[in-house]
């Protein structure tokens, strides 16, 4: 996992590259950017901008199903039990969440940008829910989550077109 997020965070400058790409380059960044743990990686800007250029529907999916897929990193590393963030405060706060909540606070969580979602994936991990609960609770939130990103990105740019004219 660490290797994966070095590697990822190294190539965040290039990463636009995969835009080219369409639906499946959306996907591949969403994928790269979500498999980080911890650190930022321009996934959601990378949404924005191709909710102007493409369906911002097809990006929600594309970018949505990626980014569930990507965030298995942070299950898979509390689900082994090689987790450290077990004694910060923030886990301490949404573990309890997790437990009493399970798919709807992944999905809660996975639907509104925030920082701490690496953590809710260990949490969910280490309390062992089950892998197709988290994926599916994940991919509703994400493509909630990218949804509203590529609308923005979409009818931003018509606003600004108009604001200029």
């Amino acid at each position: 996992m660490i290797g994966i997020t070095v590697y990822i965070y190294s190539i965040r400058d290039r990463v636009e590259d995969f835009a080219a790409y369409g639906y499946p380059g959306i996907f591949l960044i969403a994928l790269m950017a979500n498999a980080t743990v911890f650190l930022p990686a321009p996934g959601v800007a990378v949404v924005f901008a191709m909710g102007s250029i493409f369906n911002p529907l097809g990006v929600a999916f594309a970018a949505g199903t990626g980014g569930a897929i990507g965030e298995l990193s942070g299950y898979l590393a509390g689900f082994s039990g090689q987790a450290v963030v077990e004694r910060t405060d923030i886990y301490n706060k949404i573990h309890p969440w997790i437990e009493k909540y399970g798919g709807w606070a992944i999905l809660v969580l996975s639907a509104i940008p925030n920082p701490f979602f690496d953590i809710a994936g260990v949490a969910a991990g280490m309390a062992k829910m089950k892998l197709w609960r988290f994926l599916l609770f994940c991919w509703v939130g994400q493509i909630i989550k990218m949804a509203l990103f590529a609308f923005a990105g979409a009818y931003s740019i018509d606003w600004i077109a108009g604001f200029y004219k």
